[in-house]
């Protein structure tokens, strides 16, 4: 499966999106169930993420069926404070790459590490504006930007909700380096 932004996911080319809504219900015990949409309202991705696996594993799927599995995700680590995350293509298993929480950092500003599959960093997520603020006041909406080789190419800001937990993802086209 390739990587690559031309790529098809539910019958839609991820090159010509730029806009995607991320949802999720606000109160959940015992998973949590994201649906990301594009910018028109289309189901391109469902995820069911559970809360109370000692090391956590879920796949991302092309559908709400669960009948496509794109994407596997799986923490290395039961217990740590940089948290490991390794995506993998949920067909062929082939490693794309590893999202890795910076521990101490991300106790005032979440930071996130993206690394290839060979473990070098491309890029990483940040978060931005009153990031202490919003520990203290969790219903603060949270905004972080996503960089690689140091050019922003996207951003993920939350809207406010009262029933449920809302993210507008917005990508920028990188210019490519070749």
């Amino acid at each position: 499966m390739s990587t690559a932004l031309s790529r098809q996911v539910g019958g839609v080319s991820l090159a010509t999106q730029s806009q995607y809504v991320i949802r999720r219900k606000f109160w959940s015990i015992f998973e949590r169930v994201f649906r990301v949409f594009t910018g028109d309202g289309q189901l391109i991705m469902y995820i069911q993420h559970p809360l109370l696996k000692l090391r956590e594993e879920f796949l991302v799927y092309a559908d709400e069926a669960r009948a496509r599995p794109l994407l596997r995700v799986v923490s290395r680590q039961v217990v740590a404070l940089n948290f490991c995350y390794d995506v993998a293509d949920a067909q062929t298993g082939a490693l794309l790459g590893t999202v890795q929480k910076r521990g101490l950092r991300s106790l005032v500003r979440d930071t996130f590490v993206i690394l290839d599959p060979l473990g070098i960093e491309i890029g990483c997520a940040q978060e931005q504006g009153a990031a202490l603020l919003r520990r203290l006041l969790p219903l603060l909406p949270s905004r972080h930007a996503i960089f690689v080789g140091g050019e922003q190419v996207a951003e993920i800001r939350q809207r406010f909700r009262l029933f449920t937990k809302e993210f507008a993802v917005t990508t920028r086209r990188r210019e490519d380096a070749r």
